[in-house]
């Protein structure tokens, strides 16, 4: 395994625990980074740490962290008081419940990990907490002390490993409503939501990741050749803007428009869950 783990240790399930190691299951998006550059030497620059007080560089290697308490008044904390502050999650995923899939809200998963076991001796106790997992068909739920902070991490099996998927606090979620809230009550006209369906129904298709590119960065990889190879850089044209007068006229002319969507795989019925035995 090529990839150097996010985080190694402990998975346990009440008294059975085998250690694992955390993969992330995203590369970093992009692949075009950009250098600032001086444009009167063609160098690149260096960003200097300096005092804010006296403006005066400082190495960056001498630097300790501060909280701030009040306006300019900090308690500074040294790295070896903060690995100090260890919990149990900083190194074990103790698994404290499941839940049905369906009941977490999508606004709080976040970063997806591919959680494996960590050495020969970790296979037999991870196999069998993943096919346990997979039997019962709900999502378990853990902490995870991860990038400085403890997060509560879904894992759910795939495949021959599990999945463990970062999820955000209820703190980081913002309330719907502050944003809906100015949303009018209306009642839509119901053939124009008939129209709608109908549009929509034009452009079903199965999910293909391979169809959804980056395009932007395609756009800047054509702009860097072209430079390279000293051609004109055409300015791309700016969208016209759309002032739909009249609502119905527009989804009449979406629907006659729209092209016909690609007939959707047919896949197997799902077979149904085994019923559980009463206790």
């Amino acid at each position: 395994m090529a990839a150097r783990p996010s985080w190694q240790g402990h998975l346990k399930l009440s008294l059975v625990t085998c250690p694992v190691a955390l993969y992330n299951a995203v590369s970093p998006r992009g692949d075009v980074h950009f250098n600032m550059i001086n444009p009167a030497t063609g160098n690149r620059i260096r960003m200097v740490t300096v005092d804010a007080g006296t403006e005066e560089p400082v190495e960056r290697k001498s630097l300790v962290k501060g909280y701030e308490i009040a306006k300019g008044e900090y308690v500074i904390v040294t790295q070896e008081e903060i690995d100090a502050v260890k919990l149990e999650s900083t190194k074990t995923i103790e698994i404290e419940r499941f839940v049905p899939a369906a009941e977490i809200d999508r606004l709080y998963w976040d970063n997806p990990y591919y959680l494996v076991p960590d050495g020969k001796m970790a296979a037999e106790p991870f196999v069998v907490i993943r096919e346990a997992m997979e039997r019962a068909g709900q999502i378990a739920l853990g902490r995870i002390v991860i990038s400085s902070r403890e997060r509560l991490v879904a894992i759910e099996p795939r495949d021959k490993g599990l999945v463990a998927t970062m999820l955000r606090s209820r703190d980081e979620v913002r309330a719907a409503k502050d944003y809906f809230a100015d949303i009018p009550d209306a009642r839509p006209d119901p053939e124009m939501i008939a129209i709608a369906e109908k549009i929509i129904a034009q452009k079903e298709a199965d999910f293909d990741p391979s169809q959804f590119n980056d395009r932007y960065e395609e756009a800047l990889r054509e702009l860097i050749e072209r430079k390279q190879k000293g051609l004109k850089i055409a300015r791309a044209d700016e969208p016209e803007p759309t002032n739909v007068i009249n609502l119905m006229d527009a989804l009449k002319a979406s629907l006659k428009g729209a092209p016909a969507a690609k007939p959707k795989k047919t896949s197997k019925p799902a077979p149904a869950p085994k019923k559980r035995a009463k206790r």
